[in-house]
């Protein structure tokens, strides 16, 4: 063989391992994303319950790729097998996302419906009995006199770290206010969203509005006309208690409800 032969043979091996080494490294990255794309979808408890077919398809599509990353010349397979995985996965949080959604719509009806419900059975009372009921319970659950007015604070049964969602447990004192109100027509309210020093401080203050937006959007959806409403946010400003412990943070996520005299003038604001 002449020494021109082997030169060219000897550089047309070097392109093909260069080659080989590239597509190598392509496949393993590829290999490496649809695994850990697929670890995230197999320990979510929700994506099991919901879409456990596509996480099977996508624990399939993954253990053809691994095992066809172990023969020479098979890196094209091995991406789009470890593409079809990382389909699967997605197609999987994708299904999950919106049954949880659709669920949550429907929970949120079902409540709301239980609240009419127990808002149309309650008119059956005497206006004067209710009324005069109402205005103690009001007072009984207000807090604290202020400069501001009359002060109810809905604590810690209100809400979970980081969710501006109403828990369930919030309802009956949120139904209270509403038929006081109902029969109180020249009363308005502030409601004034609080969280605690979990997240950064803009992220606390679009909480704490949410969460006092929360409130007011049920009030509206009992019959409370929005010209009676003011919502405020104030972050995790003016805590009640240390945010060092959970029970702190708990007592700093709150909402609290200003009430404004007989004649519907309310207290300045913070």
């Amino acid at each position: 063989m002449s020494l021109k032969s082997k030169v060219l043979g000897g550089v047309i091996l070097a392109g093909c391992a260069s080659l080989y080494g590239c597509a190598g490294q392509h496949s393993e990255s590829a290999l490496q994303e649809a695994s850990a794309d697929f670890q995230k979808v197999k320990e979510d408890s929700n994506v099991l319950r919901i879409a456990p077919k596509d996480v099977i398809r996508a624990g399939e599509s993954l253990a053809r790729a691994d095992r066809l990353s172990t023969y020479w010349g098979s890196g094209s397979d091995v991406v789009h097998y470890a593409y079809l995985s990382q389909r699967y996965s997605e197609i999987a949080r994708e299904h999950t996302n919106k049954v949880l959604n659709e669920e949550r719509a429907a929970k949120l009806e079902m409540e709301r419906q239980r609240l009419q419900l127990a808002l149309r059975e309650s008119k059956l009372l005497s206006v004067q009995q209710q009324g005069k009921w109402l205005e103690e319970q009001i007072v009984a659950l207000a807090t604290t006199q202020t400069d501001r007015g009359l002060v109810m604070t809905l604590g810690d049964v209100l809400f979970d770290t980081g969710e501006a969602e109403l828990k369930n447990s919030a309802n009956r004192v949120v139904l209270k206010i509403v038929q006081f109100l109902q029969l109180n027509p020249k009363r308005v309210v502030r409601i004034e969203g609080y969280a605690d020093s979990t997240g950064g401080k803009q992220e606390n203050l679009k909480l704490s509005r949410d969460r006092a937006q929360s409130v007011a959007d049920v009030l509206m959806d009992l019959g409370i006309d929005d010209k009676r409403i003011q919502v405020e946010g104030y972050g995790d400003e003016y805590p009640v208690d240390a945010n060092a412990s959970e029970r702190g943070r708990a007592q700093n996520r709150r909402v609290e409800i200003v009430f404004s005299d007989e004649k519907g003038q309310l207290g300045a604001a913070r």
